[in-house]
């Protein structure tokens, strides 16, 4: 069923979009005045995945590159579509849809502003059900759906398109070029017919996403407890509270990387390990949670959601978990986007204490 979304609704779009980026996808304070301005004319119309014609021509756009540039190298409208006209260049059609690679930070409200400045409508979907750092990282990948042609855009007006031979190849070409471009750009592809959408994306997460945002405001407003509200609201759990008492950062080859310590009572220590999303929640050596399932950081009062460059000295935060869509535990997804791949010798922690060990399938 289609709705329409609009400047005044942007706010809670993007936090709870925040709250499913598990750290990573860019600031979503910036995302937001983007979107809000690119729906200064008027709103969007969403659409879902059952409403998307066999035929339609459905792009993936979103910024590709560290999050902790974006804050200082603000994208412009035009830099967002200018991928878009690349690839429709390219390909000899006109694109129809406009979807989200992720629902995560600024990768929520991206599309918003690229669907509101082409005239087209979003799709209430995306190819995670959450954020991951890598280009191939999406669950089309897993079904066939190839990335290129793949269109960049950065801030100078350099506009590239790539064809590679396989998702993997995208990514490591991309990702080179997105560093040369200044470490962020806007990128359009996976390009995907509406039987091919609705076959591989997740149903209905933009929905989730404003949904969760807006149950944190309505907590707040009525003094309740806003991160159980989330947790509810997730079917989650609350893995860890405390003070965030040490954090390493560094932007390297494009990403975000590090670490965060968080002081508990009782003198025990939660450690989050991050590329631009957090991927590991260890307790005192001892593992809780690991990629693909959910690891989110929240203030411990507003239950506001803090990404991994937001993360600060001091910071009385909660620390949540929460399950990832069910295919990202088969054997192939993990061995994707699985703790393995991003040199953790451990097995899959689920959130719910379960361990699938997908560590035989990392290459």
């Amino acid at each position: 069923m289609s709705w329409q979304i609009s400047a005044d609704q942007i706010e809670d779009l993007a936090r709870g979009a925040a709250v499913f980026g598990t750290g990573g996808g860019g600031d979503p304070y910036i995302g937001g005045l983007l979107a809000r301005r690119a729906l200064a004319a008027g709103p969007v119309t969403v659409v879902g995945l059952s409403e998307v014609p066999d035929d339609a021509l459905v792009l993936f756009v979103a910024m590709m590159g560290a999050p902790t540039v974006m804050i200082e190298k603000l994208p412009s409208i035009d830099e967002v579509v200018e991928p878009v006209h690349a690839l429709a260049t390219y390909l000899g059609r006109p694109v129809t849809h406009i979807a989200c690679a992720e629902v995560g930070g600024v990768n929520s409200t991206i599309p918003v502003v690229a669907a509101a400045a082409l005239g087209l409508p979003l799709v209430d979907a995306d190819g995670m059900g959450r954020a991951f750092p890598e280009l191939q990282m999406v669950l089309p990948t897993l079904s066939g759906v190839t990335a290129s042609p793949l269109a960049l855009s950065d801030e100078k007006g350099n506009v590239a398109v790539l064809n590679t031979i396989d998702n993997g190849w995208t990514e490591r070409i991309a990702r080179v070029a997105t560093v040369e471009m200044g470490c962020s750009t806007m990128i359009a592809g996976f390009s995907m017919s509406g039987v091919e959408a609705r076959a591989t994306l997740v149903d209905g997460s933009l929905s989730r996403c404003a949904e969760v945002g807006r149950g944190i405001a309505v907590a707040r407003q009525e003094k309740t407890d806003p991160v159980s509200a989330t947790v509810a609201l997730l079917d989650g759990r609350e893995l860890f509270g405390g003070k965030v008492v040490d954090v390493q950062r560094a932007t390297t080859t494009g990403f975000a990387r590090g670490s965060a310590l968080i002081e508990g009572d009782g003198a025990t220590t939660l450690t989050l390990r991050f590329q631009n999303e957090h991927l590991v929640a260890e307790v005192d050596g001892r593992t809780l949670v690991t990629t693909p399932d959910l690891i989110m950081v929240v203030d411990a009062e507003t239950g506001e959601p803090i990404t991994t460059e937001g993360l600060r000295y001091g910071q009385r935060v909660r620390v949540l978990a929460a399950p990832a869509d069910e295919r990202w535990h088969s054997s192939a997804a993990l061995a994707m986007v699985g703790p393995g791949y991003f040199g953790y010798d451990l097995p899959a922690h689920r959130f719910d204490g379960t361990v699938s060990d997908g560590r035989a399938a990392v290459a």
